[in-house]
């Protein structure tokens, strides 16, 4: 594409808040998204761009950096710069570029170790769809349209906080459609291109990729953000996020007394603190998990995608009732309201909750076990520290890169997420994260290709951070 014709494209892309080169990436990001700027696209030279826009050079590369480690363009020397196409596994892909790649091209050759959720729903599904089928004959002077959600399921999920000791009212909730829907309304409500964003490294790659969107700078703590308190006394970031409970990546569970401490601090200076607790109902039988986390400044985010099925895609967030004034006006403008028999049914569901997690409790530790195991057993130089609970290993490989080594993988037919995509920090680039949420048939096959492709791995010549250069 001819610069000119680029720069008529971009429109007003500079009037906004916060560094050029972010604000830059952020619309160039939209045409890409939009189909504004198709797949293969050339892109103009960064000297040439950079003179069209009026911007130093500088700008244009970093833009087209942050673009790249989206994966939304590729560069190449001899060969320019260009929009991805097909977003196939590349050293140089994140990881939730790649999430959605597994998610959208999901073939039988595969084994998605990638994509962490439950393969199957509960017949407590079925079993409400049916009893909602006969209440939907009933419905009348209703046209279906509520932007904050059903009251039924409203009510339901403040019960279910207020007996786990966090009072709560249906107004201080907002249905939406799966978590990734509320990670995304609370990002367009509180972040802009520039804002700073705390978060953990690293974290879910999913809240990655709905954070980009909004081209902010983010602010990377470990797990569990120790050292809030100074960096937010310094940085003034416009929004954290947390996931106190099974963390995912990791599995780590933060104290009660530690919930506490960050939610007093970020109650003092101000900032709102997304506690996402969508992992939080997958203990293993006998854990006993820390209470939920509350305060003035925390908004808790929830899902049934993980502790039922992803197939139902309910998700909601509890909040401060004027603030679920606010999210549900931006709400009604992406749609005017969620599906209503899923969320009859998730009313219905929600009674059910707690026993449904309590029968899928052993399973899901006798599949981690048996991973655990298993990787203990065909691949012994890997580190694989065990969990609690949650749904996924933080695997640490003994040479060579999660990204290199995510491609063969991919060759002998098994999917993995490499840590780089997961770590704004770039401190995981010798991490994959696996999933312990396949039947054990099928997941000691996965073992099985994970072993044959580490057995054919050859390191490329790169340094990870912490590590000298590697060869094999």
């Amino acid at each position: 594409m001819e610069p000119i014709e680029l720069t008529e494209r971009l429109g007003r892309w500079s009037s906004g808040r916060g560094p050029l080169y972010l604000l830059l990436a952020a619309r160039m990001r939209e045409l890409i998204d939009e189909g504004e700027l198709p797949a293969g696209e050339p892109l103009p030279a960064d000297r040439v761009l950079a003179g069209a826009l009026a911007v130093g050079r500088t700008t244009v590369v970093a833009a087209y950096e942050q673009l790249r480690v989206d994966g939304r363009i590729v560069r190449r020397q001899g060969s320019g710069t260009k929009v991805t196409g097909d977003p196939r596994p590349v050293a140089t892909t994140t990881a939730a570029p790649m999430f959605l790649y597994h998610l959208e091209k999901q073939d039988d050759e595969t084994i998605l170790f990638a994509c962490a959720a439950p393969d199957e729903p509960p017949q407590e599904v079925a079993d409400a769809y049916a009893l909602v089928a006969s209440r939907l004959r009933e419905i009348r002077r209703d046209i279906g349209y509520f932007p904050a959600g059903r009251p039924e399921l409203r009510e339901a999920i403040a019960q279910r906080y207020s007996r786990r000791g966090v009072p709560t009212e249906p107004a201080d909730v907002l249905v939406t459609n799966g978590g990734q829907q509320a990670l995304s309304l609370l990002a367009r409500a509180f972040v802009r291109p520039g804002d700073r964003v705390v978060l953990e490294a690293p974290t879910y790659p999913g809240a990655l990729e709905t954070l980009r969107e909004q081209a902010p700078v983010f602010r990377a703590l470990p797990p569990g953000l120790p050292g809030f308190r100074g960096v937010v006394g310094k940085e003034r970031p416009a929004l954290a996020y947390v996931i106190p409970t099974f963390h995912n990546p990791t599995g780590f569970v933060l104290s009660t007394l530690e919930r506490q401490r960050l939610a007093a601090e970020a109650e003092a200076a101000g900032v709102p603190l997304v506690a996402d607790d969508v992992p939080a109902d997958l203990a293993f039988p006998g854990e006993q998990t820390p209470p939920l986390m509350t305060g003035a400044a925390v908004i808790n985010l929830g899902s049934l995608s993980k502790s039922v099925w992803g197939g139902l895609r309910i998700g909601w967030i509890r909040a401060p009732a004027p603030l679920i004034a606010r999210l549900a006006r931006i709400r009604a403008v992406q749609d005017i309201g969620g599906d209503t028999p899923a969320q009859l049914a998730a009313a219905e569901i929600f009674h059910r909750l707690d026993e449904i997690c309590a029968r899928r409790a052993p399973e899901l530790q006798r599949r981690h076990d048996a991973l655990v195991e298993d990787l203990s057993d065909a691949l012994p130089e890997w580190h694989v520290p065990a969990v609690r609970g949650g749904q996924t290993l933080w695997v640490r490989l003994p040479c060579g890169d999660g990204d290199s080594f995510a491609q063969a993988a991919m060759r002998h037919g098994v999917a993995v997420l490499a840590g780089s995509g997961l770590d704004v920090s770039g401190a995981s680039a010798d991490r994959i994260r696996l999933h312990f949420r396949l039947p054990a048939e099928v997941q000691a096959d996965a073992v099985r290709r994970l072993a044959a492709a580490w057995r054919t791995y050859r390191p490329p010549d790169i340094a990870v951070p912490g590590r000298a250069a590697l060869a094999v």
